[in-house]
């Protein structure tokens, strides 16, 4: 598939399913292929970095795109679109640099898995005629991780790390102040030794999901401290430890089921 292309821009974030997808685009295209990253206060530093690096390892082209999407009202305002107007925002600014650079086509790392939850952003994706080659070749994530770790690829187990804007709550406007809370929280826990979790923002109150293998070890005081002091140091009030734990999209509970439906999703609860 990727032959196909007489040359390719991949929208690329540094996750392990747009790094397979542009290091494997890089393989087959070579100097035909440029990697592009969106840069903005929803991306963390630290993964900003780390997606340079990945690129400059395996000497993939790659270009930092700064992003307005923090200039768009329906944006900040931060409703059940927001996610769609991040990527109507990058991939308008993808194809300004397709055009200008004379790429023939853009591809971001959508995979089959992606189908199954609320993702507004692949209807921007669509909108710009953005490919999936991922999905076309019909892999999910663990074929990608298994393909990645196969290639000796160093993300192949990177935990998913969507925007810092994934962390409001519905209808509490993106702010730079908010997204740095949490980026701040996060690196703290981070720095502490949890992987996988989340800082959900919800104003004064910092809630955090760690994964289930830490919550059956079990929660001591010494844990407790730790992580308030974390939270608190990033600017929040009160922190609370959610009892069920890290999952990916737990912000579209609180969305009606009809919204979730205007995705493809059943996912309601």
């Amino acid at each position: 598939m990727l032959r196909g292309y007489d040359s390719l821009m991949v929208a690329y974030s540094g996750g392990v399913d747009s790094a397979y997808l542009a290091w494997e685009a890089h393989e087959v295209l070579g100097s035909r292929m440029l990697a592009v990253i969106a840069d903005s206060p929803s991306l963390p530093r630290k993964e900003l970095a780390a997606a340079v690096a990945f690129a400059e390892a395996h000497a993939i082209p790659l270009r930092i795109l700064e992003t307005r999407e923090m200039e768009r009202a329906d944006y900040v305002r931060n409703d059940s679109q927001r996610c769609f107007h991040c990527k109507d925002e990058l991939f308008i600014a993808m194809e300004q640099l397709r055009a200008e650079l004379g790429f023939a086509a853009i591809a971001y790392g959508r995979n089959t898995d992606d189908s199954g939850d609320f993702r507004p952003g692949q209807q921007a994706a669509v909108l710009h005629h953005a490919a999936a080659p991922l999905a076309e070749a019909g892999l999910g994530k663990q074929a990608i991780r298994a393909l990645a770790k196969a290639a000796n690829l160093n993300v192949w187990d990177k935990p998913a790390s969507a925007c810092l804007s994934s962390r409001l709550e519905y209808g509490r406007p993106v702010t730079r102040e908010a997204l740095l809370q949490i980026e701040q929280a996060e690196s703290a826990l981070h720095e502490l030794g949890y992987r996988h979790l989340r800082v959900r923002h919800h104003g004064d109150l910092a809630r955090i999901e760690l994964d289930r293998a830490t919550l059956a070890q079990g929660i001591t005081l010494n844990m407790l401290n730790e992580i308030t002091a974390a939270a608190k140091t990033a600017g929040f009030t009160y922190v609370t430890v959610d009892t069920e734990g890290y999952r990916t999209g737990s912000m579209n509970q609180v969305l009606p089921v009809e919204v979730l439906l205007q995705s493809g999703t059943s996912h309601a609860s």
